[in-house]
């Protein structure tokens, strides 16, 4: 296995600890039923989206936890934590809520500066 996917490997292994660790989502906002994020990342000054997929949480097994990798494969120590941003707006309540958030790794000898943007679409239970 070369250098970039043993990297990628462990980047991968921490991730999914941390999530394993993590509370359940269930247990941090227990009225709701569904969510949905869709997800758009872009270089900075792009006009449109480079990478983009949708995520369907699955509410009862679901860390609280929202962590997705930097697109970029050259990338080093970045991604995006939405955390935060998204567990403001469930346990607010909010049915539709979005922001978006800047890679901090590197590339080579620069910022990565990649975008991702997001589009959350949550339902509770009464």
């Amino acid at each position: 296995m070369n250098r970039r996917n043993r990297d990628a490997a462990n980047r991968f292994a921490e991730r999914r600890k941390r999530e394993d660790e993590a509370p359940r989502l269930q247990t941090e906002v227990p009225k709701l039923d569904g969510l949905r994020l869709d997800l758009e990342e872009r270089r900075t000054g792009a006009v449109s989206a480079e990478v983009s997929h949708i995520r369907r949480v699955v509410v009862a097994h679901a860390p609280a936890m929202f962590e997705v990798p930097c697109s970029d494969p050259s990338c080093q120590d970045g991604g995006h934590d939405l955390t935060n941003g998204i567990m403001r707006a469930l346990r607010h309540g909010d049915e539709k809520f979005e922001g978006e958030d800047t890679c901090l790794g590197q590339v080579g000898n620069a910022s990565c500066e990649r975008v991702l943007r997001y589009v959350g679409t949550a339902t509770y239970r009464s």
